[in-house]
């Protein structure tokens, strides 16, 4: 009985609990293309079984949140290397008392459809929110796939619940009444598809709004015009309504500039390439010019940089349309307007704390031309140091004026000495330390300066440095910087040109200082375990804008 007591509770998993976020349901596509961690030569439109996701028409065009996989996973099967799809199927089918390849295998079509439906299923905020929870199974044998709907509720009968089978328009609807809210079930086949919902009024509008074709999310025009913009080869698609996610996940965005968005993951000779659609009403303003090749300022960022932003214009970021994203972000991320991402770039937010520096205003305002960010984690190091290169436009001299005004301002020192011919200047703090001698007749003192910051010049070029020995690895290994490092070079390979520049993240080297600085990561992780103990990269860029519409994508790129 224990395989039977198990079987209740698996769908009530999968819908209730496989997707309770945004972020569950990007893991789930996350799992599903796990197998992709080679860099596989295989021809893309091998994979893509449709287009589009052909269930959105049981989908409210209000729904939050659309998730779905675009073709069979037995495609995927003769891909693997370890056999690591087959494991993902085994664990989470282990408790359900369902055997995959005898009760599923036999009629599961080219789509996997998950669905966050509605916010609320009865719309009564008296008695709390409650989800609705809708997936979608393609069936190429609607005969074999009522059988299993008959022996799944069958089981379940045995394990206590009681049975209702009720004719809804036209189609056979079958559900329990558990007393667990989290394992009830309903089930149907409807137009090619299993239908599974955690409550049967879910079930009834799903088929409602296949009945009232303007009720469904094919019919939206934000979804229309987002759908345009999916590669043919699409693996897997998600679709948010991003107000509609504020309101699941009880937030209150500030602004909301961006309404929806479209995610594909689709598949290149470098790895899997997530493209994203941000749509809106408002006017798009661009950071910077496109940028047709590789700012030449990662030629100063050493290899060892664990996460690196470049591009060019950091005096526009904050009237751009990215700054308007970020916003809708960090609340999304965090829950309120404060920046809980700033983690990820904690050695200069510390510098901004302790030094009374605002890096809009005192910095990103002359930084008119290309730029190049880096923090570089060390072995053993709590904190990392980072690189900030700039391009040498007029305004940079200035700018570093009015540093050094707030350097002294603090009671730092601003002195320059020559390091290998190299004029280096630094910002110091000047303390007195006690000697020890041979003698008691009066103490000795000595003078350490703690160095705060160190820049030069180089070409064209202002390095800003966190340390000295930083700055020194910039000025030594020129040759071997990022911007020649072949896997960096492979992976902004895979991004179109022109675009607004990258944001690289190297796993391999962050990983611990990432998970340090963002505790909830190590629970990600353990979530999407086959992706992250695979990942080696992942690569940020905006490359494209239009009216309405803010194109971007993210390349991950795994261990061989």
């Amino acid at each position: 009985m224990s395989n039977v007591n198990s079987q209740r509770s698996f769908f009530g998993f999968l819908l209730a609990g496989a997707i309770p976020s945004v972020a569950a349901g990007i893991a789930l596509l996350i799992m599903a293309t796990g197998v992709y961690w080679f860099f596989t030569k295989t021809p893309v439109k091998f994979f893509a079984s449709t287009s589009q996701p052909n269930a959105v028409i049981f989908v409210s065009k209000l729904a939050p949140v659309t998730v779905s996989l675009l073709t069979n996973p037995e495609r995927l099967q003769s891909l693997e290397r370890k056999g690591e799809l087959s494991q993902l199927k085994t664990s989470l089918l282990a408790k359900s008392g369902i055997d995959y390849k005898q009760d599923i295998k036999p009629w599961l079509g080219n789509e996997i459809t998950l669905s966050v439906t509605t916010v609320d299923i009865d719309r009564d905020p008296e008695n709390g929110k409650q989800p609705g929870y809708l997936m979608a199974l393609a069936t190429e044998k609607p005969e074999k796939s009522r059988e299993f709907l008959d022996l799944l509720f069958s089981r379940r009968v045995l394990a206590g619940a009681n049975l209702a089978v009720e004719q809804y328009e036209g189609v056979k609807l079958i559900s329990d009444d558990s007393q667990l809210q989290q394992d009830s079930l309903a089930g149907a086949v409807v137009d090619g598809f299993v239908l599974f919902a955690n409550d049967l009024k879910v079930l009834r509008d799903a088929i409602n709004n296949v009945q009232a074709p303007d009720l469904n999310l094919s019919s939206s025009s934000q979804y229309q015009k987002a759908s345009q913009q999916l590669p043919k080869a699409s693996l897997a698609t998600a679709f948010l309504n991003l107000p509609a996610v504020a309101e699941w996940q009880g937030l209150e965005l500030p602004e909301v500039t961006f309404d929806s968005q479209i995610i594909s993951l689709s598949l290149n000779s470098k790895g899997v390439l997530a493209e994203t659609n941000f749509l809106t009403d408002s006017e798009i303003t661009p950071v910077s010019p496109p940028l047709n090749k590789t700012v030449k300022a990662l030629e100063y960022i050493p290899d060892a940089a664990g996460l690196v932003i470049s591009s060019s214009h950091l005096d526009n970021l904050g009237n751009s349309d990215l700054a308007k994203l970020w916003t809708q972000v960090k609340t999304a991320l965090s829950g309120s307007g404060t920046d809980a991402i700033s983690s990820l770039v904690k050695p200069l937010a510390e510098v901004e704390k302790s030094q009374g520096i605002n890096l809009a205003e005192d910095i990103f305002s002359w930084v008119k031309g290309e730029y190049a960010l880096a923090v570089l984690p060390r072995a053993g190091e709590v904190t990392a140091d980072w690189v900030f290169v700039v391009e040498k436009l007029e305004a940079v001299p200035e700018g570093i004026s009015r540093l050094d005004a707030i350097a002294s301002s603090r009671g730092l020192s601003i002195s320059s000495f020559n390091l290998n011919q190299q004029k280096i200047f630094a910002w110091t703090e000047l303390n007195a330390v006690t000697k020890e001698t041979d003698t008691q007749a009066r103490p000795a003192f000595a003078i350490e300066a703690d160095v705060q910051g160190v820049h030069t010049t180089l070409e064209n070029y202002e390095i800003f440095a966190s340390n000295l020995e930083t700055l020194n690895e910039v000025i030594t290994t020129k040759n071997g910087s990022l911007k020649s490092d072949s896997n960096f070079q492979d992976s902004i390979a895979a991004i179109p040109q022109p675009n607004q520049g990258y944001v690289y993240l190297d796993w391999t080297k962050s990983q611990t200082l990432l998970e340090r600085q963002l505790p909830i990561l190590q629970l990600v992780e353990v979530v999407g375990k086959p992706f992250f103990q695979n990942l080696r990269s992942l690569t940020i860029s905006s490359y494209g804008s239009e009216k309405g519409l803010l194109k971007g994508g993210v390349l991950f790129r795994f261990l061989d």
